[in-house]
């Protein structure tokens, strides 16, 4: 299960999504979460779900990581779904038991909800699956360059922010070599209950904190050693121009955000 995290993972590839400026994925990705909020109903919900399934087909990633990164989601979503069912009383009553009812507007909604977070999932990592961590840290570092203004250090916060996303991807790989060497010392990670369980992480999350704490000191040391000065006098060796491509792909989403507005207006309100 821990392999299946595709958090931050970087995929190389020659597709449209891939050649998009990454300031402009960075917008789009914010426009697109704030359209997928403004959904209201079953016809702006569906128009936001084919853009998210056009844009994965675009980038060419396969459906295996797909799906492997969905799998983490799984039983939030399914959570969600049921916690909809069984607490929404709206609409026509299809089942009517003891302790529960399933009414129209319950499961109506459940699907409403689903379809809006697996949109929201997919579309977002499409952001690090078709952007490398240099590539992304620019484009935070040159969208928010304005905050300069009020002495805040752009640049700072956005290796933070960089460093931490791509580290994720190397602490999933030690978890799974810490679970690996501490089942064949024997340990059992997988039976009892939840206290038992949790008490069996411990010999896990205890040397994962040590290696992370030791990789993020040899990190410190590696820039320092480089004479890293954060942005002062730095240089880039790929400059950042916006193509036909990128303006092209800002006025299909503001399109599809102004039938979203059109369809809530037109259709109402689901929820």
């Amino acid at each position: 299960m821990i392999k299946d995290i595709t958090i931050g993972q970087f995929f190389p590839g020659d597709s449209f999504v891939h050649k998009l400026d990454p300031r402009m994925k960075l917008v789009l990705t914010f426009i697109y979460i704030v359209a997928i909020f403004l959904c209201q109903n079953f016809f702006s919900v569906g128009l936001v779900f084919a853009l998210t399934v056009l844009c994965v087909l675009l980038s060419r990633i396969s459906p295996r990581v797909i799906l492997k990164g969905m799998k983490m989601i799984f039983f939030i979503i399914l959570f969600t779904s049921v916690l909809q069912i069984f607490y929404n009383k709206t609409g026509t009553t299809w089942l009517d038991a003891k302790y529960f009812q399933i009414t129209s507007g319950g499961v109506f909604t459940a699907l409403f909800v689903v379809i809006r977070i697996i949109s929201l999932i997919l579309f977002s990592s499409l952001l690090t699956y078709t952007t490398s961590p240099t590539l992304l840290t620019d484009a935070i570092e040159r969208l928010f360059s304005f905050l300069k203004i009020f002495k805040i250090r752009v640049h700072t916060l956005a290796m933070i922010m960089t460093i931490a996303l791509r580290f994720i991807p190397t602490l999933i790989e030690e978890i799974d070599k810490i679970m690996s060497a501490q089942k064949a010392r024997g340990a059992d990670l997988e039976s009892g209950g939840v206290i038992k369980r949790a008490k069996a992480l411990i010999p896990i999350f205890i040397p994962l904190f040590v290696n992370a704490f030791r990789r993020a000191y040899d990190l410190a040391l590696a820039m320092e050693c480089r004479c890293y000065r954060g942005s002062e006098g730095r240089t880039r060796m790929r400059q950042m121009h916006l193509a036909f491509r990128d303006y092209f792909a800002l006025a299909v989403t503001v399109c599809v955000v102004a039938a979203i507005v059109f369809f809530n207006i037109q259709f109402g309100s689901v929820l």
